[in-house]
């Protein structure tokens, strides 16, 4: 039963690799997948064919139990073993639809557009520096993807060439990656592992900001001398045109929107409480925001509602809740298998440090498959193949890597992909262009933090 789990998930997953061919969105066989997985994994578990073992290493079984009162326990066990994982993905779901509906308020009121008057430069290494350094800091704030979506908006505005511009974006997107791998706030998989209490917000700076900063730094050296970063760019002639469509909520809602979500990790440190309270307090202040302020000079009653939070929520993508909550169910299903007195996943990591001794080694290139596979259940899993405490450089590591090995392919992270479709950059353009400079930047991160790691913390 357990190979037939294991076939449902690769299945499963080679729906979500290949869904453009076909035609499906990856939320389908992530919610398919997660169902199916721990049916076959609750029918195995009631015939006695399979062990489960929960978050505390209690193992339940079936096997040899006739007595009414043990066959209950261990039910109950299953039960609230599958309880245990739906409550923390719900801690990760709820803190992200929180952080997702507080940047679309701000994007409603046309926050981001101030970022736009903010760059003035039409030196093109100058713009390309600048841009790199806002989607680095933007994405630690309200993370990569959106802070991805966010610079390629301002980069049609600002760039109309379409060549130059694929070259500024696939930058941004090494940025961007780079500057949400170090804030537990930057990238989904910072974030589980914030939840999770694997990483302190702290810790993660401490350890990962220099990589990140290396990683980040050295793909833009390096393109800074490519020629397509010689010159001036033609800005648009509408740029004052747009100036004057500025709303007069704009730079209040920028501000408390973002203090807002960098609020949550101090929240966290001050109350001890799980990071999604902190958020969902976050979110009441910047909703309660919105209710009072007047965007416009003339604002009506008819024209609130083209504001209103609750068109906020109704834009944000429960898509990509819906496709977490599979991923991160199924990955459950395997770190619930008990095998050998420990879940399947930490068995895994058992056998892999039996045939590559080297942790460092193994999270490097855990680092660059998740640039062919979404680093979401790669993290995910690693939770369940290591016990390592609190802020244990392990963890330190695995932020870093997950979220900056994404950069080497334009499909291995959020944000390439969100560029690809908003900008049609095409793979093997991306792969000729980006990926070598990119992987320079990867395992100069990679080199520095075993140095800093090893020599200096």
């Amino acid at each position: 039963m357990i190979a037939s789990i294991i076939l449902v998930f690769v299945i499963g997953y080679l729906s979500i690799v290949f869904e453009h061919p076909l035609k499906l969105d990856k939320t389908v066989p992530a919610l398919g997948m997660s169902a199916i997985m721990w049916a076959i994994l609750a029918v195995g578990f009631h015939s006695g064919a399979i062990n489960v073992i929960d978050g505390h290493e209690h193992v339940f079984s079936m096997t040899g139990l006739t007595d009414a009162a043990a066959i209950e326990l261990a039910d109950e066990g299953f039960t609230n073993t599958l309880l245990h994982h739906l409550g923390k993905i719900a801690e990760i779901l709820v803190f992200l639809i929180g952080a997702m509906t507080i940047v679309e308020l701000i994007d409603m009121h046309r926050g981001f557009d101030l970022i736009d008057d903010w760059i003035t430069t039409k030196n093109k290494k100058k713009l390309l520096w600048i841009t790199g350094v806002i989607a680095f800091i933007l994405s630690a704030i309200i993370d990569n993807l959106t802070a991805t979506i966010v610079l390629i908006s301002i980069m049609r505005k600002l760039v109309h060439d379409r060549n130059d511009r694929m070259w500024y974006i696939a930058l941004i997107i090494t940025a961007a990656n780079a500057g949400g791998a170090w804030s537990p706030i930057g990238d989904v998989t910072t974030t589980m592992l914030w939840i999770g209490k694997k990483v302190s917000a702290l810790g993660l700076i401490e350890y990962v900001i220099i990589p990140s900063v290396i990683c980040f730094i050295v793909p833009y050296f390096i393109a800074s001398f490519k020629p397509v970063f010689k010159g001036d760019v033609h800005r648009p002639k509408d740029k004052d045109d747009h100036k004057a469509e500025k709303l007069l909520s704009s730079k209040t809602m920028l501000f408390v929107g973002l203090g807002a979500i960098v609020f949550v990790p101090l929240f966290k440190t001050l109350t001890h409480l799980p990071p999604y309270v902190g958020m969902m307090l976050s979110l009441a202040v910047v909703w309660m925001v919105s209710e009072y302020i007047h965007p416009e000079e003339n604002f009506t009653a008819e024209k609130k509602k083209n504001y209103s939070p609750h068109k906020a929520l109704s834009r944000i993508e429960i898509s990509s809740i819906l496709f977490f909550l599979g991923i991160l169910l199924a990955i459950a299903a395997f770190e619930s298998i008990e095998i050998d007195g420990v879940g399947m996943l930490r068995s895994a990591a058992e056998s892999l440090s039996a045939v590559i001794p080297s942790q460092n080694v193994i999270i490097v290139l855990l680092g660059m498959f998740s640039a062919v596979i979404d680093n979401v259940p790669l993290v995910a899993a690693s939770m369940g193949m290591y016990d390592q405490p609190l802020d244990d450089h392990l963890w330190q590591f695995i932020a870093y890597a997950a979220g900056t090995g994404g950069s080497l392919l334009i499909v291995g992270s959020a944000a390439g992909v969100a560029a690809m479709g908003m900008e049609k950059i095409d793979f093997i353009w991306y792969f000729k262009n980006i990926t070598l400079i990119s992987f320079a930047g990867y395992i100069a991160g990679c080199g520095a933090f075993i140095a800093i790691s090893h020599y200096f913390l």
